[in-house]
């Protein structure tokens, strides 16, 4: 069974906070298709209460992370432009060691946000 697993953490950079009860679904990409695999929301220090992928379902391939940013900045009396900037936001990622622990932190304000692979 591989060791590897994967987790995110969302931070508020305008507002200077952890987002949470930010909804976050995870898809696997196979020939083209998404299938989802997890759905869960943040909690309060922005991060999921478990792994969004544990190591009894970790392998190798093509995933993606689904942030509903514009769910939450509703959720947190951001007044909305008509349509919101950022709404869904899509991180493509690539899991390529199966004993790797692979974080996908997100970076969020209104009008902007940045990703990385962390540790």
């Amino acid at each position: 069974m591989p060791d590897g697993f994967l987790t995110t953490h969302v931070l508020d950079t305008a507002l200077g906070r952890p987002a949470a009860n930010l909804q976050i679904t995870l898809y696997r990409i196979e020939e083209g298709q998404r299938q989802q695999c997890a759905q869960m929301r943040t909690n309060g220090d922005g991060r999921t209460d478990s792994p969004i992928l544990p190591k009894e379902a970790f392998r190798t391939g093509t995933y993606e992370l689904v942030f509903e940013a514009g769910a939450y900045l509703d959720a947190i009396g951001i007044p909305p432009e008509a349509p919101r900037f950022l709404d869904e936001i899509p991180i493509r990622f690539g899991i390529s060691e199966v004993d790797a622990h692979y974080h996908v932190p997100l970076l969020l304000s209104p009008f902007g946000y940045s990703t990385y692979r962390g540790s």
